[in-house]
């Protein structure tokens, strides 16, 4: 097998530069036991725990603490696995990105059939927007093989912005009353209609907001690769 061409990883997200700073602080701290596989499960076990935290606040909404604590879990083992290497230089890139990227569409379906088992949150919308990441997810991994390209970050937001934001929303319910209670329905009384609540409306703006980003991406990337490959003329196809 030829030597593998590593993508280019685009990363401008708002806390990218710290985060890096921390990350490697982190890297060069570890024990020698630890390794990037390891890291590797611990991501996997914090989505676990973030599933855990969300199914059980469906009974006690104080169990979102857990599911929080879920998100600095994930982050920690998910984020630092490829620094590891780095900074130890035992960079892998095929067997890198094969399991980062298959561990990582594990774990985003742990959470997101978690929250969608939470009761907070309607099971279709919580699929709906896995099924919108899982493609985004796929349209990042087509232009790493065709452009080496990786991009990790969308509107300036990658995924430990998204953890923030989670554990930003999981706080305010845990302790806004008002907001947790908040309930909109749709098509009717509340015993024909479509009830959403605050999380669930939440996840609707997520849906939107990931759907748009999709499409942008989309086109944008359609139009470059037609420059890139065009058409080919009349007389070239005789």
């Amino acid at each position: 097998m030829g030597k593998h061409e590593e993508s280019f990883r685009i990363q401008t997200s708002i806390l990218n530069g710290i985060e890096k700073k921390i990350l490697v602080w982190l890297a060069q701290r570890q024990p020698r036991w630890v390794t990037s596989d390891i890291l590797t499960f611990i991501g996997t076990i914090g989505a676990v725990v973030i599933a855990a935290g969300f199914i059980l606040a469906g009974s006690d909404i104080r169990f979102l603490w857990l599911s929080s604590l879920g998100f600095v879990i994930n982050w920690y083992g998910d984020s630092l696995d490829g620094t590891l290497a780095r900074v130890r230089n035992r960079q892998r890139p095929l067997y890198g990105y094969y399991l980062d990227h298959t561990v990582d569409a594990i774990n985003e379906t742990i959470m997101f059939i978690g929250a969608g088992l939470s009761g907070l949150v309607h099971f279709e919308l919580a699929i709906m927007i896995l099924v919108v990441y899982l493609m985004l997810t796929i349209n990042v991994s087509v232009n790493a093989h065709l452009k080496k390209e990786f991009k990790l970050t969308y509107a300036k937001l990658g995924p430990t912005e998204f953890r923030i934001i989670m554990i930003i929303v999981n706080t305010v319910l845990i302790y806004v009353t008002p907001i947790r209670k908040f309930t909109v329905t749709i098509g009717g009384a509340e015993d024909s209609g479509i009830i959403l609540s605050a999380l669930d409306i939440v996840a609707v703006f997520i849906l939107v907001i990931l759907s748009l980003m999709y499409l942008v991406t989309v086109i944008k990337d359609a139009r470059g690769y037609a420059l890139i490959d065009p058409m080919p003329k009349d007389d070239d196809v005789r």
